[in-house]
């Protein structure tokens, strides 16, 4: 078995050399009861990078992100957000960082007794000390940033489709111009032709306003199509992190059956094709 991570492994260097990390998490270990979720895992992330997090079923992906975001306080261990370990911040310190955090979590986590436009100017009203006709006015153009019609925003979230509550959260996610977007599974759920559209809104967005971009994904188009590193999680650890060519060519049970299957093998023909494009 191969294991990369970002202290051995040349293509995390290149990438750390290219970007600095804005996210560090050094020995981290997620406990629940007798249950070890995470045991001593480091991951880094670059400023600017998509990096895709995947890894089998209980390999704690989305657990790690709520740990990063300070959702899920941690057994032991640090991660560190913008230099600064979060933990150790006051309340009033930390709500400065985590302002700079957008999140979209799995199913959307929308407010279903509120429109899709009160929705996104919640947190400008709560948190941006906007009025109702400002939050609202900035709203519009944050699910108009997401690819939503206009009518969209007087609508609740039981109206839309599956891909448009997904640009909704992904408004509201927007909604305090945040330097990093966490996404949970952002494309499950969606038609493939949905879920290709949601993958290039998402690198236009990264590209336009200089986001980085901490993905959690079983989507294997998503990872060959925008991800610039890839992170498994297996044994409680980041297994290898790297570029998905290095990925895929990892010796590891798990990784071969992922990337080198009928599936896997599908995703990477159709971004080679879109590259000659």
């Amino acid at each position: 078995m191969v294991t990369i991570d970002s202290a051995n492994n040349p293509a995390s260097h290149q990438a750390q050399k290219m970007a600095p990390a804005i996210i560090e998490v050094r020995g981290l270990v997620n406990r629940f009861g007798k249950h070890t979720i995470h045991d001593q895992l480091d991951l880094s992330v670059g400023q600017g990078e998509i990096l895709g997090v995947v890894g089998g079923s209980g390999t704690g992906k989305s657990v790690l992100l709520r740990s990063i975001v300070g959702l899920q306080a941690p057994t032991a261990g640090s991660v560190q957000v913008f230099g600064q370990d979060l933990s150790l911040l006051s309340a009033s310190q930390r709500s400065r960082y985590e302002r700079r955090f957008g999140v979209l979590f799995q199913r959307g986590a929308l407010f279903s007794s509120l429109t899709v436009l009160e929705n996104v100017a919640l947190p400008l009203i709560e948190y941006g000390g906007m009025t109702r006709a400002e939050a609202q006015h900035l709203a519009a153009i944050k699910l108009a940033l997401s690819g939503l019609p206009p009518e969209a925003g007087a609508k609740t979230p039981a109206q839309l489709s599956g891909g448009m509550v997904k640009r909704a959260a992904l408004a509201r996610a927007l909604a305090l111009d945040p330097d990093i977007l966490f996404l949970d599974e952002p494309t499950a759920g969606l038609d493939p032709i949905g879920a290709s559209a949601f993958d290039r809104l998402i690198m236009t967005l990264r590209d336009a306003l200089g986001l980085t971009v901490f993905l959690v994904t079983h989507d294997l188009d998503t990872l060959y199509a925008i991800c610039d590193r890839i992170a498994v999680l297996s044994a409680k650890r980041v297994l290898v992190v790297a570029d998905i060519a290095t990925v895929a060519a990892t010796d590891d049970p798990w990784i071969q059956d992922y990337f080198q299957g009928p599936r896997g093998r599908a995703a990477s023909k159709a971004a080679l094709s879109l590259q000659k494009e």
